[in-house]
């Protein structure tokens, strides 16, 4: 590949950022919308808004240098020491635990 097709690259890759960076403020603000009009009636709306939040934030990451994998071990490392430190959320709920097993199962 020469400097041309490398600036080419590079440019493109700075554009997807920006875009994903875009799509990843959009469905945030989508989501906080759905919270100011009452998620009762909207539950499929909200389960749509939190899937694009982590759909978009493995491919941001992905954007910027980072593997799949190194995004899950980071999430992994964070629910072992929420779980360990006893978030709040672990806590009251076990929800650190929880997904820890969730994920555990899902990968087997």
């Amino acid at each position: 590949m020469g400097f041309k097709d490398d600036k080419i690259d590079i440019t493109k890759n700075i554009k997807v950022i920006e875009w994903l960076k875009s799509e990843l403020l959009t469905a945030i603000a989508s989501l906080f919308e759905l919270f100011v009009k009452g998620i009762k009636d909207s539950q499929e709306a909200l389960l749509d808004a939190l899937a694009n939040i982590i759909l978009v934030t493995y491919l941001l990451g992905k954007r910027l240098g980072f593997s799949f994998e190194s995004i899950d071990s980071k999430i992994e490392n964070k629910i072992k020491l929420g779980v360990i430190e006893e978030h709040k959320i672990e806590k009251w709920y076990g929800d650190l635990s929880k997904l820890r097993e969730y994920l555990n199962k899902s990968r087997r």
